[in-house]
């Protein structure tokens, strides 16, 4: 869905507005149910609506991390949270204003996130005592006085749901099925959410079902009603639009953002597209998005494993077209060996790991930035590659387009390293004006370039500023060549086990990376350079890092803030940055990766701020380790 920035929408249902109408400039909602529950459904429709509406958004799924966790328990509880405001916001939120529980186990998993004083919305329906006995529950928590400190509503949305069917013909069980329409019906009333692109939604979703379709609106339809007629709910919310740069926006998650980044660079590049790939969560989506735009120059390719995935992709590369794969952190221990070969033969790759908690199988569903190394190093040999990380999901269709240009110039293979966090959230995106992308077209060789004048063709002939070798399709005339084995000849290609010419063609590689084209580090500093700290970060620890960094400067202390999007080569600039500094912070959802790496580039003391806990860090928890961090520095400087 897109809208204008500023722009409104209009609901299909006409409400009487309760007397007492709440301004907010921001609000989190956390929707949380049994993985049955359809809450990703229920909160990527209110995601929408809000983005129609044109409040600035980000949003947080949590899915559990078992396919089939037993229903009702802990383990299978599935969320979703969307911060929504009428400025620009950089995080999901910390907590939820509001927590719509659909059962026990819903409740127990996500209370202890919210603040006292605020909302909790239960499905009375589904507190039975055999429910609560799963989950641990002595007592009815809807009876006794553990959820004094909130303000709880308690609400039949099975039976509700059930009433609002009971004409149209469906059974009980596909008619309670339709509850998390219920409950999105009622918060949309509650903040004044447009209704039409729901319902508009729900028709073309169950197109070949119509009577599912009418089923979910009218559950909608009564949610929304339930809001305007009971005495619970006394007061409504608005949220205005945020004011964002003018243009279109859509919400995009970070998967969806990335296909369409690569698609773009097929046609900024003129180059057909293969993406090589095995189905890995939280990657799949990458696949599923892209096998959707064959008219592109699109060839998807769903292989039988990740080595065969990644060798159709070199394979296409070596053919002429631009090869890309997708994974997360075990397919990229497997592919290893072909991003090895790709960095020998030298040609253009995208690979794509979108991180998650590991290792081997790990936590598949939640998120972590702990491939870091493994992406500088785990080859063997010397084989560098270039490494550049998205920081939000909408950064993800720039950060495709700057991994081409690096592969496509450089001839080489990129790592993006993505992560659950960005690959599942969404936000605004400001779709470009095609006009200001890059050109990303590459010229073939098309002469024999032998500079012996014998009329061959050498493959490893290089451009002198990039140290890039020409791009020969294979069945061009004239251009017969070897692309080496083990180790190659300089120049020629030829097998060679000279020990001087491989010390030289190492060097070459790394020269060739470390060459490389990269902005400057930008250092985001209001105090005016009165900051002696400095907020360091990459990948998707740059929303929360910005949000600690706005809470600090608001308490009145100085603090520094830049995020780094290539990680190899680093940015030229950087070791200066980072000598400004009396403390460097890093914070990492690992044991501290780029810590270690700034410490051994740069001999520079490293303060590692580090969380493995499977979700994003949080603005307030970074907000107290910086502000413990500047304060006992000023009684040092004492």
């Amino acid at each position: 869905m897109s809208t204008s920035a500023n722009g409104s929408g209009t609901g299909a249902l006409s409400a009487t507005r309760p007397t007492e109408v709440s301004q907010l400039d921001r609000v989190v909602i956390r929707f949380a149910g049994d993985s049955g529950d359809g809450m990703q459904l229920t909160g990527d429709r209110f995601t929408s609506e809000a983005a129609a509406f044109g409040n600035d958004l980000a949003t947080l799924p949590n899915f559990p991390a078992e396919i089939r966790a037993p229903q009702g328990t802990i383990p299978g509880v599935s969320s979703f949270q969307v911060h929504f405001a009428d400025y620009d916001i950089l995080t999901p939120g910390d907590r939820p204003d509001v927590l719509v529980a659909m059962n026990p186990a819903a409740l127990k998993a996500n209370l202890g996130d919210v603040p006292h004083g605020g909302t909790v919305i239960v499905n009375t329906d589904e507190f039975s005592k055999r429910n609560l006995t799963k989950v641990g529950y002595d007592s009815d928590p809807l009876a006794d006085d553990s959820l004094s400190a909130y303000e709880v509503h308690r609400v039949a949305m099975s039976t509700l749901t059930q009433g609002a069917l009971a004409d149209t013909g469906l059974g009980k069980k596909d008619a309670e099925r339709c509850k998390n329409m219920f409950a999105l019906g009622l918060l949309s009333w509650m903040y004044h959410r447009p209704t039409e692109g729901t319902e508009r939604f729900l028709r073309e979703k169950f197109a070949k079902k119509p009577d599912i379709a009418e089923a979910n609106i009218l559950a909608f339809r009564a949610g929304w009603n339930y809001g305007e007629t009971t005495e619970s709910f006394a007061t409504t919310f608005e949220v205005a639009p945020a004011k964002l740069e003018q243009g279109t926006y859509r919400q995009i998650t970070g998967n969806t953002a990335l296909a369409y980044g690569i698609v773009a660079a097929g046609q900024l590049a003129k180059l057909p597209i293969l993406l090589g790939t095995y189905p890995i969560t939280p990657a799949s989506d990458i696949l599923h998005e892209l096998s959707k735009h064959k008219n592109f120059g699109i060839t998807t390719f769903q292989a039988e494993d990740e080595i065969a995935g990644i060798g159709a992709a070199l394979g296409a590369a070596y053919g002429g077209a631009l090869g890309v794969t997708s994974t997360s952190g075990p397919g990229i221990a497997l592919k290893s060996e072909t991003i090895g070969l790709g960095v020998m033969t030298e040609l253009p790759l995208i690979v794509i790991d979108v991180q998650r908690g590991g290792p081997s199988t790990g936590l598949p569903t939640k998120t972590e930035q702990a491939d870091l190394l493994q992406a500088m190093f785990g080859r063997n040999s010397e084989s560098p590659v270039p490494i550049i990380a998205p920081c939000s999901p909408a950064d993800c269709f720039d950060a495709a387009l700057e991994a081409t240009r690096i592969a496509l110039t450089y001839r080489t293979p990129v790592l993006l390293l993505s992560d659950g966090a960005i690959a599942n959230g969404s936000e605004p995106w400001l779709i470009p004006d095609v006009s200001t992308l890059p050109d990303l077209s590459v010229e073939f060789a098309t002469e024999p370039n032998a500079p012996d004048g014998s009329g061959e063709h050498w493959p490893y002939v290089r451009d002198p500023e990039t140290l890039a070798r020409e791009w020969a399709v294979p069945g061009t005339p004239g251009l017969q060549h070897r692309i080496g084995g083990l180790e190659k000849a300089d120049g020629k290609g030829n097998i060679s086990y000279d020990p001087d010419n491989h010390e030289k063609m190492v060097r070459l590689r790394q020269a060739k990376i470390d060459g490389i084209d990269v902005p400057d580090v930008v250092v985001d500093d209001p105090s005016g350079g009165e900051a002696r700290v400095l907020a360091l970060g990459w990948g998707s620890s740059y929303g929360p890092i910005g949000a600690a960094a706005r809470r600090v400067r608001k308490k009145g202390l100085p603090i520094a803030q830049a995020h780094l999007r290539h990680l190899n080569p680093l940015p030229a600039n950087l070791g200066e940055v980072l000598s400004r500094y009396d403390t460097v912070v890093v914070p990492e959802m690992n044991l501290g990766q780029l810590a270690m790496l700034l410490r051994a580039k740069y001999l520079v003391d490293v303060n590692s701020y580090t969380k493995i806990a499977g979700l994003p860090f949080k603005a307030e928890e970074l907000e107290g380790v910086f502000t413990d961090i500047i304060t006992s520095s000023k009684e040092v400087a004492r």
